[in-house]
């Protein structure tokens, strides 16, 4: 009985790991969509979303099950609950190489970038790319290192996040309303990515050593995300 429970807790790490590929996946596709305006790529990426949503929900009626039969307690209460949390930043993490590729979509044939920001943008989409493969290194290893070394790709992509502003805000911009809107979004969501996959690192720590690091502050991603109602034109 307790091999076969000790195997479904493996199989829920599994599943998380399974989860940063497919995040990780998603935002460099999405990424390569915006810059291209590839709207095929784009359409692949909002339909692959899915697949990532299913696996969170397989994971979490898992957990329950696990909760209700077996009555973990200490350490293995304590992967399950976790677990849980982790399935829920990752499928968020999804949700937003989404939106990515929705504004993609939204401008086919144009591109949401100009030229003179698509380096700077590929630069916010590998470091979203490294941080999210890095994630599931930490989850697949239990490594609590790694988790603290996470935050350091955090902090260039909130340097990125604020460099892309200070542009959007120069008044002597060419760019116009629209694309300041289009890349506000996108900044905001590359930005949140990597906020999900620190707090994904966090419960991790709390994990392997029973201390608590506050979660990253989430804003309601979903308020940003209403790209019909907000980037219509």
């Amino acid at each position: 009985m307790r091999d076969q429970f000790h195997e479904d807790l493996e199989t829920i790490t599994d599943q998380l790991v399974e989860m940063t590929r497919l995040a990780g996946s998603a935002i460099s596709r999405a990424t390569t969509a915006l810059l291209d305006a590839d709207v095929h790529l784009a359409e692949s990426v909002i339909e692959a979303d899915r697949h990532l949503d299913e696996i969170r929900i397989e994971l979490d009626e898992t957990a329950i099950d696990l909760l209700a039969r077996q009555q973990p307690v200490a350490t293995d209460l304590r992967i399950i609950v976790t677990a849980m949390q982790m399935s829920t930043d990752l499928e968020r993490m999804g949700d937003l190489a989404r939106h990515v590729a929705k504004v993609a979509r939204l401008r086919v044939p144009d591109s949401a970038v100009p030229a003179e920001l698509r380096s700077h943008v590929l630069k916010m989409g590998q470091v979203a790319g490294r941080i999210v493969a890095d994630c599931g290194s930490v989850i697949a290893g239990k490594d609590v290192n790694g988790a603290a070394r996470l935050e350091k790709d955090d902090d260039a992509m909130d340097d990125l996040h604020r460099e892309l502003f200070q542009v959007l805000l120069d008044d002597k911009s060419a760019l116009t309303r629209l694309q300041v809107l289009d890349l506000t979004l996108v900044g905001r969501y590359y930005e949140r990515f990597a906020d999900h996959a620190v707090s994904v690192a966090r419960r991790v720590i709390y994990l392997v050593t029973g201390e608590y690091a506050p979660s990253v502050d989430h804003e309601d991603d979903e308020d940003a995300a209403d790209l019909d109602t907000i980037t219509r034109a």
